[in-house]
């Protein structure tokens, strides 16, 4: 059969044919303005990070990259997956009392008995005496606080009657509680050609068919009553409340629970896509939301998010999984020393 008389469908093999599309890794040729930004125009505190060192050795290091990038305090969240028991973490660490503050996890050993509570209670008030500055990172992707230390904690939710007494205790001593609830939306949606998150989605995807495990609305569903709850507990819903991907239903949540406050670590993928829609949020809310990484601290790292906040720059590629480029906020400098520190500082003064 000739050329001629092939289907119209019918066409010769490409090189893009061969390219997978998680292998695609664009480089912008766009000529448009590129900012270096080495320091934050305002000291910084990280109000989430992890205890990604191991060695006394290794948090000298990450002083002097703190030094360098003008980042002031880091906070050190526990959780199963990269942290030691919370004594060895406060030693290793001991050091530097003033540049890092550190977080605990519950101990769900026995949250099937009846002193479980009292027993819980006791720990997070052994841990206020010891410098903690709250209970994190908690986190319910859908299966409960599986990240919990020296026991996950699965099918256990936030707005458990066995927890809430505790959350209130949190309140009474000024003890803030980090949780993370959920994850981006594209994680909860199907893995096919219409999910615009696809890559990294199927990557992280949650599987919500599993025994136990609660899907997006139900987890914001329970998060808003654990809020009702204990009106007089702040707490620091991390990575935007994952919801960045709509700024609207957040700013009703917002308004609902003057004790809820956001930290912005690890979003700045999903946040960066809209800038427009991002500023507008975080200018609204300026005074109920914190700086925070929670990625192994570099130099390119930290000065990364420093571009997203201070400039306008257009078409960023960070490497990241997601295919879509990132966009520069731009906020203002008054906006940019409430994220960067001022609202971290009132927060834990208790204001």
């Amino acid at each position: 059969m000739g050329l001629a008389s092939m289907p119209a469908f019918a066409q010769e093999p490409t090189a893009a044919d061969s390219i997978l599309l998680k292998d695609y890794r664009p480089v912008s040729i766009f000529n448009v303005p590129v900012t270096n930004i080495e320091k934050a125009k305002y000291p910084v505190i990280d109000m989430h990070t992890h205890d990604y060192v191991r060695s006394k050795e290794a948090v000298d290091s990450v002083v002097a990259i703190m030094d360098d990038c003008g980042v002031e305090q880091a906070h050190i969240m526990q959780c199963n997956w990269i942290s030691d028991p919370y004594d060895v973490v406060a030693e290793r660490y001991a050091a530097y009392p003033d540049r890092f503050k550190l977080w605990f996890c519950l101990d769900y050993t026995d949250f099937d008995s009846p002193d479980w509570t009292e027993r819980a209670i006791a720990q997070v008030e052994k841990y206020h005496e010891m410098g903690a500055v709250g209970i994190g990172e908690m986190v319910d992707k859908g299966l409960g606080d599986v990240y919990a230390l020296p026991v996950e904690g699965k099918g256990i939710r936030l707005n458990d009657p066995k927890l809430v007494p505790i959350l209130k205790r949190c309140g009474e001593l000024g003890l803030l509680i980090n949780i993370h609830i959920a994850e981006p939306i594209w994680m909860y949606r199907p893995i096919d050609r219409f999910n615009d998150g696809l890559m990294n989605g199927a990557e992280w995807q949650v599987d919500t068919t599993v025994e136990g495990c609660i899907g997006y609305d139900a987890l914001m569903d329970m998060f808003e009553e654990a809020l009702y709850a204990c009106p007089d507990t702040k707490i620091v819903a991390c990575h935007l409340l994952n919801m960045s991907h709509d700024y609207p239903r957040l700013s009703t949540i917002m308004d609902r629970h003057p004790n809820l406050y956001l930290d912005i670590s690890a979003r700045f993928g999903e946040s960066s896509v809209t800038p427009r829609a991002t500023k507008a949020f975080i200018e609204k809310y300026q005074d109920r939301i914190v700086y925070g990484t929670d990625n192994t601290p570099t130099r390119k790292m930290f000065r990364h998010t420093f571009r997203l906040l201070e400039t306008a720059d257009e078409h960023i590629y960070s490497g990241g999984s997601y295919h879509w480029s990132y966009y520069g906020w731009d906020l203002s400098d008054e906006v940019l020393e409430k994220i960067y520190r001022t609202n971290a500082l009132k927060l834990l003064s208790g204001e």
